[in-house]
């Protein structure tokens, strides 16, 4: 599951888990565990447990894919993942099926304020000098939409896709999303 941030992937990405009964993991809950044991004071700190992370994702499919099992990876795969995550599916010979959620990128990025903004929101995620804070929060200074837009575009996260076929989900509105439609496209795929 892979595409732009705020665009609705861990909630399938879980749902598909359960209903299918796969191994499911979200690059966003290995990074919360890291910051919560860890920390972190900078920047650069912040940036290091985010590719600490993506070691751990890459190591839980080459486990799932020495086992022979079907899994799920969840994460805003960007252009640098395709070369670690095409490495494993050739070393291992599988196949594999991208689904990329993307929309509207104003609703998208509206949307991913608002989940900065949430007290339900990671605290992890969205400060960026030191975690855990100490004191109040500082107050919350979201990044404008063309930044937004350009990192993005810069990081590939609405092209991302590795060897296999994609599916494309427009989550500009949820209410539109049918997790059993998705589902019986990744079916018909992988035949």
């Amino acid at each position: 599951m892979a595409g732009i941030p705020a665009a609705g992937k861990t909630r399938f990405a879980c749902w598909l888990g359960s209903a299918w009964q796969l191994p499911c993991l979200s690059k966003d809950g290995v990074k919360e565990l890291l910051f919560d044991q860890l920390g972190f004071e900078s920047r650069r700190q912040k940036v290091a447990l985010g590719a600490a992370a993506q070691a751990v994702l890459l190591d839980f499919a080459a486990r799932q894919l020495e086992a022979q099992n079907s899994f799920i990876l969840e994460n805003n795969f960007e252009d640098s993942s395709i070369q670690p995550l095409t490495q494993l599916l050739d070393r291992y010979g599988c196949r594999a099926v991208t689904v990329r959620f993307g929309g509207d990128i104003e609703v998208l990025y509206h949307r991913f304020i608002a989940r900065d903004k949430s007290p339900q929101r990671h605290r992890g995620h969205v400060v960026n000098a030191v975690y855990p804070e100490v004191g109040p929060p500082p107050p919350y200074v979201p990044m404008g939409l063309a930044a937004f837009t350009a990192g993005v575009q810069t990081r590939g996260f609405d092209r991302f896709a590795v060897r296999g076929p994609v599916i494309p989900v427009d989550c500009t509105d949820f209410a539109q999303v049918d997790y059993k439609e998705i589902a019986r496209k990744i079916k018909e795929v992988l035949g």
